[in-house]
């Protein structure tokens, strides 16, 4: 069979790390047909684990009790950077149900940021194993620590990491800097945003159910079944293939639940220790320090346009603060093109946990920065700020979706002059727009079986982060042989099962999807040339339809089109067709806020985001993984951030009482809109893409609202009120 070559995204732990070239066959294969000619797919579709998460019978990991299970609990440490001195596990040891007491850290091992964990115990109950945590005896030599970004800058801050910066230099600095003596409008201003949290419903958690013999069951709270086996079998010295890891419902990831983690790490050695099952599963005080976070920023820029809106010059300066770890920022000027640019960047480390991909890394940071920036030049030329953004943006989508979502959110209505109007309630309105690759590749390796009692059943490994995967596997196998959803069953979530990648950079839809219909097509054409010398016809001249098999004018009901089927029915194998999938999306938010001119308080009355992404699945699922982009982007507006005490080096707010994100009160009217005009016959991934422009929209809507630019997020009271009193002095 013919061979060509295609290029797929590659990704590591959920972060895009470019693309890579692989070898598929050229066999044509199947194809979806036009968007809007499905009688399933692109139409609303009620999720089919709906109804058992809203009852509570789903099962997670946390609920998992295999028999003679352990409970797992860390002592963590309560020092951003600091020396084991003494470390005494025997009066641990000695309490009655403590099973096993192991060190993460030794003497004369170093901590590098609190919530670290020195030790990990197993006891048969989760109050015996806290208790065991308080028993042990642990002093430490505090070294110097810093925690936050700015601080981190200064020459004399403390080192953090042992290997220098490296610095990332793209475009030419003398010929952006004069470039910048001709414009007609320059803003030089630097924007940062704190690191964040991803705020999972189940925190980090793995059960390993391990008894000492020669297997082990590894349940995880995973956006990759197949990312657990390898890392188990080494914790617990066993062959890979003799670790099965189970993963039927998780309680959300968003980029940060990658291969078995410090969690099961630790389950897998206690297990081991102790040849009995364990779980562990963290705090949420363990989860906010110690589970990894989304990188902040400290973005410099000095830019330029002409006063009829062009984008002449870019000089940015970026700074990711992944913690410990590495991270970075997309590129700027973004999406936008501007005749000159020059970018410097790196990574500027803080004792914090090391940053892990958070929904989009480094999107929507980078966006929020330019976004506001952009704003900033339209307002000082006096353009209307989607004309602007249409000007310096070459996508015909972008076009597009500006001017949807300007209509829908009333944007001829907007402060022409920001913070104008009367009273102490002050209503504004913003723009923004992003983009994420969302393509697949080809790791799914997907079975469809039609039983001879016509059952039919579609098996693959992938997990389902709850974003409606196991819908839209029955959807595509259905519509192909003309079923209903209810007579299609979908087995997943299990390493036992064929390959799947892990749910990162929103590559699972486009590389699950095509696979499916692959394994469905090649079923059904399977099933043709079963059926067809009943119905006297040709396999090709054979249809499937409202769940009947017809041909050369005759119809059979399904289960009895199946009966002709050999004792163990029929198995066909799919894989991932690149011709089916695609990448690249667009997306462009609105918000309209109301800011209280007294109190500082910012409330978001309207947002809007138009997004594309090839063939919809599901548009019930998009519409709401577009309304949660939209509410995450509020939080990082206004609400969300790490809060540190420099002298301390301790995180004061790491629960969800003090952590702030949207609740029920805060959530506005959402307009979700799919964006139709994306005819592309392929699925792309849309997920992460739906979080990113609407930072920027609702920072350029407080500033039209009250005239104050809060550079510095989250956007709290605070900020909006010494950005009035500020104005208030300059006009005296």
């Amino acid at each position: 069979m013919a061979k060509k070559t295609v290029k797929v995204p590659k990704i590591v732990d959920g972060v895009p790390v470019g693309e890579v070239e692989i070898q598929v066959d050229d066999n044509g294969g199947p194809s979806w047909g036009a968007n809007d000619k499905h009688r399933l797919l692109n139409k609303p579709m009620i999720r089919v684990d709906g109804a058992a998460k809203a009852t509570g019978t789903a099962i997670y990991t946390q609920d998992v009790r295999p028999k003679g299970m352990l409970f797992g609990r860390f002592l963590a440490s309560p020092r951003a950077h600091a020396k084991v001195t003494k470390l005494d596990l025997e009066p641990a040891k000695k309490l009655a149900g403590v099973k096993a007491v192991l060190a993460v850290v030794n003497v004369g091992g170093e901590v590098r940021f609190e919530g670290e964990p020195v030790v990990a115990v197993a006891a048969t109950t989760p109050e015996v194993a806290e208790d065991a945590t308080r028993a042990i005896v642990v002093e430490f030599q505090d070294l110097p620590h810093v925690v936050k970004g700015a601080e981190a800058l200064q020459p004399n801050a403390p080192q953090v990491v042992a290997r220098p910066p490296r610095i990332q230099k793209q475009g030419d600095a003398e010929q952006t800097a004069k470039a910048l003596e001709s414009c007609d409008a320059v803003i030089e201003a630097q924007y940062t945003s704190p690191m964040l949290h991803h705020c999972c419903l189940e925190t980090h958690s793995i059960t390993a159910d391990f008894n000492g013999k020669d297997t082990a069951t590894v349940y995880a709270s995973t956006q990759g079944t197949f990312t657990i086996p390898g890392d188990s079998a080494r914790e617990l010295g066993l062959p890979q293939n003799k670790v099965t890891s189970i993963v039927q419902n998780m309680g959300g990831g968003f980029g940060s639940k990658f291969g078995i983690g410090i969690a099961g790490q630790w389950a897998c050695r206690l297990a081991k220790e102790v040849g009995a099952p364990v779980k562990m599963a963290l705090t949420r005080r363990e989860e906010f320090l110690a589970a990894g976070n989304g990188p902040g920023s400290i973005q410099k820029f000095k830019a330029g346009a002409s006063k009829d809106g062009k984008l002449v010059a870019v000089m940015a300066t970026q700074y990711a603060l992944p913690g410990i770890g590495n991270s970075n920022l997309a590129g700027q000027p973004y999406q936008y093109k501007a005749e000159h640019t020059y970018r410097e960047a790196q990574a500027v480390h803080t004792n914090e946990d090391a940053s892990v991909a958070m929904r989009a890394p480094g999107h929507p940071q980078a966006s929020f920065a330019m976004e506001s920036l952009m704003d900033e030049l339209a307002y000082k030329i006096g353009m209307d700020p989607v004309e602007f953004r249409k000007k310096n943006v070459q996508d015909a989508a972008w076009h597009r979706q500006l001017d949807r979502g300007a209509k829908e959110i009333g944007w001829e209505n907007r402060n022409k002059t920001p913070g104008e109007g009367k009273g102490n309630l002050r209503r504004g309105m913003g723009c923004g727009i992003g983009a994420w690759g969302g393509g697949g590749n080809a790791q799914c390796q997907v079975d469809v079986t039609i039983g001879k009692d016509g059952s039919v059943i579609a098996a693959v490994g992938s997990q389902d982060l709850g974003t409606g995967t196991r819908t839209y596997i029955r959807a595509i196998v259905a519509e192909e042989l003309g079923l209903e959803m209810n007579d299609v069953v979908e087995h997943i979530g299990s390493s036992k099962l064929g390959n799947a990648n892990a749910s990162g950079g929103s590559t699972t839809a486009a590389s699950l999807s095509p696979a499916v219909k692959d394994a469905a097509y090649n079923a059904r054409v399977e099933m043709a040339k079963r059926v067809a010398p009943l119905l006297g016809a040709q396999a090709d001249g054979v249809v499937f339809d409202q769940g009947r098999v017809m041909g050369n004018g005759k119809s059979l009901p399904w289960k009895q089109a199946c009966a002709a089927l050999p004792e163990a029915g029929l198995t066909a194998h799919g894989k991932w067709q690149p011709n089916l999938s695609s990448s690249g999306v667009h997306g462009a938010s609105f918000a309209e806020v109301e800011v209280d001119i007294e109190t500082g308080h910012v409330r978001v009355v309207k947002m809007c985001h138009v997004q594309d992404c090839g063939l919809p699945l599901n548009r019930t699922a998009l519409h709401s993984q577009i309304n949660g982009g939209m509410i995450q982007s509020m939080g990082m507006a206004l609400y969300e951030g790490r809060v540190m005490d420099s002298d301390l080096g301790v995180m004061v707010n790491p629960g969800l009482g003090d952590y702030k994100i949207p609740g029920t009160l805060e959530i506005p009217e959402m307009i979700p809109i799919i964006d139709d005009g994306d005819d592309r016959q392929a699925v792309i991934g849309m997920a992460e893409g739906a979080n990113v422009p609407g930072v920027g929209a609702v920072c350029n809507a407080v500033y039209n609202a009250c005239g104050v630019r809060v550079r510095d997020l989250p956007i709290t009271p605070d900020k909006i009120l010494s950005g009035i009193i500020a104005m208030q002095k300059r006009m005296t």
